[in-house]
């Protein structure tokens, strides 16, 4: 591509025009003759630095947010926020030819990409998602390792679902990939807001840092879908420009439910909208399964589709992979498999589990390494007030010691009267948690969900599914 074009509306430049081969802002990458490097700070490595080898290893231009005294360089003001513009420029703004839905929120955000993704494919509409479990265009799946991905990754992944004929793509808004600004020149058709609880603040600060994040989808969208049944939605049904319809399971909203009905199967109630009444029936447990569906049929409904039709397939899908997610036992007790990992997420289904549950509520868990160390008490709290019984162990460690994770978390268990067991390596927790199972027993292991590996010291990721350790721990039970 030429640079001219490749620049047009995102810089000037007094170079001759020429070809760029290749776009990247990653040092690490093999540099081709004659390619473009985008310079940006991070958190821990300032691709400034690079510029001069970057050069010399064959990049026909870098472009910087200062003038490093060097030849064929381009300055811009924000070179984080120049990248995915170049990036859709790179690719053809694939992004055009698309129309996106961008789900934001702490919880909930996997459970409506998913709904929402299946239901417009029901419907005949070819549908890319993109999220925390993977992508998909259509049918197909490709791995994926962040919520929102890398500007190059995310445009490249938008041309691949346009070349192959998607009308829509559902994605999931990360609070990261919108102040790091990797969507770039994305337009939503509509953004959806679920909720807000701590959560990231080892990388927001504080929680107003984290509202301010994921408002940044609604300065971006033509239409919005807003959970007043969160304070935080509230506040954002006051403050956002762009119109926006509310949704609620516990009052009367644009879109909300009546004749609620909880059980351990899933959740049924009459869907509201000021003008007809359907009834839903959900197979996922728990009142926040009641919000999860209001908003894929809110949003469904906002962007045109006809609402009848979008309850009908809604009704008949069944779970979503780590998200109340039974696990087959052949047993007299049963496993769920949950990705809760903040304290409200984990309050929010055990507390579903357990007013349908004829025996004890278990509930596994732990909390990663290097992430918010302040929700480590909070999520044993939100255990004990909900379980009958805890086993604290590992999540994904990263850097730092298990036991002293662990000893964090236990002191949220201060003044409690649930009891709990500590057992570090979470295989042999999952195995403890087995074999020590009782009639009835609801064994809930939370916090991994979808996620089929562990991450330990020094970034090493090791395979861990804990759908395979349930069945090896059942094994040892024959």
């Amino acid at each position: 591509m030429k640079l001219y074009n490749l620049i047009n509306g995102v810089a000037e430049t007094e170079l001759p025009d020429m070809e760029i081969t290749c776009l990247t802002s990653d040092s690490r990458t093999e540099m081709k003759s004659g390619g473009m490097f985008v310079c940006i700070k991070g958190a821990t490595f300032d691709g400034h630095s690079a510029a001069e080898q970057m050069l010399e290893r064959g990049a026909a231009v870098v472009v910087t947010e200062r003038d490093l005294g060097i030849d064929r360089q381009i300055i811009v003001e924000d070179t984080r926020a120049a990248y995915p513009m170049l990036c859709s420029a790179w690719f053809g703004h694939p992004e055009r030819k698309l129309k996106l839905v961008g789900v934001t929120g702490t919880n909930g955000k996997t459970t409506i990409t998913t709904v929402m993704k299946k239901i417009l494919s029901s419907l005949g509409c070819k549908t890319g998602l993109i999220g925390t479990c993977q992508n998909e265009i259509g049918d197909e799946v490709y791995p994926t390792t962040r919520t929102t991905p890398e500007p190059y990754d995310l445009f490249e992944l938008f041309d691949k679902m346009a070349d192959r004929g998607c009308e829509y793509v559902i994605m999931e808004a990360s609070s990261q990939g919108l102040e790091q600004k990797r969507l770039g020149p994305c337009r939503f058709a509509a953004g959806v807001f679920t909720n807000l609880t701590q959560d990231h603040l080892d990388v927001h600060g504080t929680m107003e840092n984290y509202y301010q994040a994921k408002k940044i989808l609604f300065g971006i969208s033509d239409k919005a879908i807003i959970n007043i049944d969160d304070d935080y939605g509230k506040r954002y049904a006051r403050e956002i420009t762009c119109p926006y319809k509310t949704f609620s399971a516990a009052s009367k909203a644009d879109f909300y439910a009546e004749d609620i009905l909880l059980s351990a199967s899933g959740v049924k109630y009459v869907f509201c909208d000021g003008k007809t009444k359907h009834n839903v029936d959900f197979k996922m447990p728990g009142l926040f399964n009641v919000s999860n569906s209001l908003a894929v049929i809110a949003c469904c409904e906002t962007l045109g589709f006809d609402t009848q039709k979008v309850i009908k397939a809604l009704n008949k899908m069944q779970g979503v992979r780590g998200r109340a997610e039974v696990v087959p036992t052949s047993r007299d007790f049963t496993v769920i498999c949950d990705y809760a990992h903040t304290p409200d997420a984990l309050a929010n289904v055990l507390s579903a589990i357990k007013e349908s549950a004829d025996g004890k509520v278990k509930c596994l868990f732990g909390c990663g390494g290097n992430r918010d160390a302040t929700k480590r008490p909070l999520m044993a709290a939100a255990a004990a007030d909900n379980a009958d019984f805890l086993i604290v162990t590992s999540d994904n460690p990263r850097n730092e010691d298990p036991e002293e994770i662990i000893n964090d978390v236990l002191k949220g268990l201060e003044g409690k009267s649930t009891p709990y067991i500590k057992i570090c390596d979470r295989r042999e927790a999952i195995y403890w948690a087995v074999k020590n199972a009782e009639k009835n027993d609801i064994i809930v292991l939370a916090g991994k969900g979808h996620e089929d590996y562990q991450i330990l010291a020094g970034g090493v990721k090791i395979h861990f599914d804990e759908r395979e350790v349930v069945a090896e721990a059942l094994a040892q039970l024959d």
